[in-house]
């Protein structure tokens, strides 16, 4: 069943759809969860707790609770290093940051907060705490960004970041979310907690420069210089999110051609246009969301856009606009690895199973390992930091690579390094990353990719999680021999709450989503799009079956 598309998607954000923050703020603060009603609680998902204060998903109370809960953790873990903070540009964030600071300073933690009190993107907190614990055993530093990515502006969210940088692991997460919801159940009772007036003047809070020793350090992971002589014409939108205030003393430090189109921050999102459902949403992967930048396509050789924390990327070329997340991942890795002659020989390159199988013949092609994981950017935080992985992305254009010479830079998706090697791309090859990545399907075929959501219940749900291949039963997939159904991801054996199964010539991946009564199906054919159709149906009809026999 493909998505109906709302017809002001595309359209510029109307009066009637903004967000009243006043109200917005008032519910935050006035809202009283009621952790008897499991949409109350504190859930952390793949990327932390998020919600909106008007339907009592992220409200005072669950901030209190998380904070506690992770001031918790880090008195057993041995955490005892400073804490990294940084806020997007939602309108919830400062609200959260404030009831984080109250718990935090009651606790003793050492926070470092933005000297301007601005906002800081994911990749540049996961960068800090990184350099920081570089060489250290103990002390060690972790970090949380107040941030619901690229959700609506009606939406907040609280992500915690350990001493490896990356995203939590489940198991962290877990008992954080455990204790807080115990917290909750309590009335906050065991909830330490200062004013805010104290708080902010405590001897434990203290101004960081955030800004200046990242600029500084993107020399080390991408080719600046080339950028420069190159004259390449860059556009860059941060659509109204948290590298707002980067993007500046980048293009002064480095001296690149590049005009930022907008650096308005308006918490209800105005600027928008509307996505495909008629919500805002800064997806930067969404031609509807992105619609300002493709506009100015012919204005650039190359231009990109960020999410509102900064930690994924969309990129328009002049040559074909919008690309395809897949596609960027797939020109990436092929110039990254015939152009990073430090890295490491054994370097693999990490995916997730729902990303394009272009990705695997890239890798075949550059004689370089592929390790394909279940969703979520934590299954590369290992790798990254100790440089087995020369690149690691998702299918949802979140991605994170290696230093020029082969070392960590960040262990969570970085946007903004992403954006800037489309421009290094485009200035050592003269071709745009969509030229680029033209010459590799002439090679190795071109793929066709889909994303359908289909409806499905709660017992549907969970019976797809734990479907077999026995159960599904699939010999064939649009006419050819099915090769393989797998439950696990081949590259850790972990699994990913799903069954994927490819042919020769396509595949598809179906699991049920987290937070809505459908599953996503993930389709890819080297054929054609009407192959791609054929697979889509295929799976629906099998999957259809396996509920049917369920009864």
């Amino acid at each position: 069943m493909a998505a109906e598309i709302n017809p002001l998607a595309g359209k510029t954000v109307e009066p009637s759809m903004l967000a009243n923050v006043p109200r917005l703020v008032t519910a935050y603060f006035a809202g009283r969860p009621d952790p008897s009603v499991p949409a109350q609680r504190v859930a952390f998902g793949t990327s932390g707790h998020r919600g909106s204060a008007l339907n009592h998903a992220f409200n005072e109370a669950h901030i209190l609770a998380v904070s506690q809960a992770l001031c918790d953790h880090r008195k057993r873990s041995g955490i005892d290093g400073p804490m990294f903070v940084g806020i997007d540009t939602h309108a919830l964030a400062e609200p959260a940051l404030a009831s984080a600071l109250e718990v935090f300073a009651a606790n003793g933690i050492e926070v470092m907060l933005d000297e301007h009190d601005g906002y800081t993107p994911t990749p540049v907190i996961s960068r800090a705490i990184l350099t920081y614990n570089k060489g250290r055993d103990n002390g060690l530093a972790d970090g949380v960004v107040m941030t619901p990515s690229h959700n609506p502006p009606e939406d907040g969210g609280f992500k915690y970041n350990p001493p490896n940088g990356g995203p939590a692991d489940t198991d962290i997460t877990s008992g954080i979310e455990r204790a807080a919801n115990g917290f909750l159940e309590d009335g906050l009772k065991s909830v330490k907690r200062i004013p805010y007036d104290r708080a902010r003047k405590s001897s434990c809070v203290h101004r960081h420069d955030y800004i200046g020793p990242y600029v500084a350090d993107l020399a080390n992971v991408l080719d600046m210089e080339a950028i420069r002589a190159s004259g390449v014409r860059i556009g860059i939108d941060p659509l109204g999110g948290a590298g707002v205030r980067y993007w500046q003393p980048i293009i002064e430090r480095y001296a690149i051609a590049a005009t930022i189109v907008s650096d308005a921050v308006d918490p209800t999102f105005r600027f928008m246009t509307v996505d495909w459902d008629g919500k805002i949403r800064m997806d930067c992967s969404s031609p509807y969301a992105m619609a300002r930048l493709i506009g100015m396509r012919d204005r650039f050789d190359v231009a990109f856009a960020n999410d509102t924390d900064a930690d994924r990327h969309g990129i328009v070329t002049g040559s074909n606009g919008l690309m395809n997340p897949n596609h960027y991942l797939a020109a990436a890795i092929a110039y990254l690895f015939e152009n990073r002659p430090q890295w490491r020989k054994d370097s693999a390159v990490g995916k997730t199973i729902v990303s394009s199988a272009i990705i695997d013949r890239v890798a075949n092609k550059l004689g370089r390992r592929l390790v394909e994981t279940p969703v979520g950017f934590k299954w590369f935080v290992d790798g990254l930091s100790d440089g087995s992985f020369g690149f690691a992305g998702e299918e949802s254009a979140g991605a994170s690579f290696l230093r020029k010479d082969g070392s960590v830079w960040t262990t969570d998706k970085d946007g903004m390094i992403l954006g800037l090697l489309a421009a290094e791309m485009t200035a050592r090859t003269k071709s745009d990353p969509s030229q680029l990545f033209d010459k590799l399907t002439s090679e190795l075929g071109v793929p066709f990719y889909g994303r359908i959501d289909a409806p499905a219940t709660s017992a549907q749900k969970n019976l797809l999680k734990a479907l077999s291949p026995a159960k599904l039963a699939m010999a064939e997939l649009a006419g050819d021999p099915v090769r393989s159904a797998l439950t696990a991801a081949p590259g850790n054996g972990q699994p990913f709450g799903g069954i994927k199964v490819t042919t020769d010539s396509g595949w598809f991946a179906a699991r049920p989503s987290g937070t809505e009564d459908v599953y996503k199906i993930y389709a890819e054919s080297f054929r054609s799009e009407a192959h791609l159709r054929q697979i889509q149906d295929d799976a629906q009809r099998a999957i259809a079956r396996a509920f049917g026999a369920s009864g």
